[in-house]
């Protein structure tokens, strides 16, 4: 699943690329979202923003309703030059946003939706998410709130919790535990909060790292090796060289990556 790092890097390049322009061509290989843009007339409106919120990522047009789309572990947005040859097939374009000779492609998104303002504002996935780590006006102590409420959950769970902190995935949940030598199983409770604290800054600082201009592939780590634990089970620490283990957490039985040394348990 795409995290908030990626969505934010996405928003940022479609914002780019399409706000200030005219839609020439909305489509969409999902008939209810077709024909809601045809009501809505999207096609002749401009784009006036592209935003990320956690890991939904909205088109918004003047006048009009937003676009709404969440990619799960399925979906990615690209953008085209208007006759190049697309990456992925057309038919699983779940939205085309076309603004002249630039051509944004949303494939394969479980959730693509069109909101009107009031829709925006009752919306539950939208409205229930905590603090985004990239926001600029991120409020750390509402995360750490959010985190000491989870006080039975383990903390790798709540990590992943977006009704707790916007934006965390797999790979930032099991980097951060690591860089801070938490062990991803132990109870929020059994946490102080200058621990809170720290694991809510590292994720912020790593996120924050690779959405730089400069940044390349996601990296939280400098070398060969771009990530310390994330996908390494059963290989040696980089760091102490005892063999890293996976194990599913959380209601989703989401994948986390440890190292028993570094981080106990």
């Amino acid at each position: 699943m795409p995290e908030g790092d990626t969505i934010f890097r996405a928003a940022r390049t479609l914002h780019a690329a399409l706000a200030g322009r005219t839609v020439t061509r909305f489509a969409s290989s999902l008939p209810q979202v077709a024909a809601a843009a045809r009501h809505h007339r999207i096609e002749g409106r401009t784009v006036s923003a592209v935003e990320a919120r956690g890991k939904h990522l909205i088109v918004r047009f003047e006048g009009g309703p937003s676009l709404h789309t969440h990619m799960r572990m399925t979906g990615s947005w690209h953008l085209y030059r208007a006759g190049t040859p697309w990456r992925k097939s057309a038919a699983t374009a779940r939205a085309v946003v076309e603004t002249g000779d630039r051509v944004a492609v949303c494939f394969a998104a479980p959730v693509v939706e069109w909101l009107t303002p009031a829709q925006e504002t009752a919306h539950g996935p939208l409205t229930s998410l905590g603090p985004d780590l990239l926001s600029p006006g991120f409020d750390a102590a509402g995360a750490r709130a959010n985190l000491r409420a989870r006080g039975a959950q383990e903390i790798g769970a709540a990590l992943m919790d977006q009704r707790a902190l916007a934006g965390i995935g797999n790979v930032y949940k099991s980097e951060t535990l690591f860089l801070c030598g938490v062990d991803p199983f132990a109870r929020v409770e059994a946490l102080d909060d200058a621990t809170l604290d720290r694991l809510v800054a590292t994720a912020v600082r790593e996120m924050k790292r690779n959405v730089a201009p400069t940044a390349g592939l996601r990296r939280t780590r400098e070398g060969p090796q771009r990530v310390w634990v994330y996908r390494r089970e059963g290989e040696a620490c980089l760091r102490c060289g005892t063999v890293v283990r996976m194990k599913r957490q959380g209601e989703g039985a989401r994948s986390t990556y440890w190292c028993p040394r570094c981080q106990g348990g």
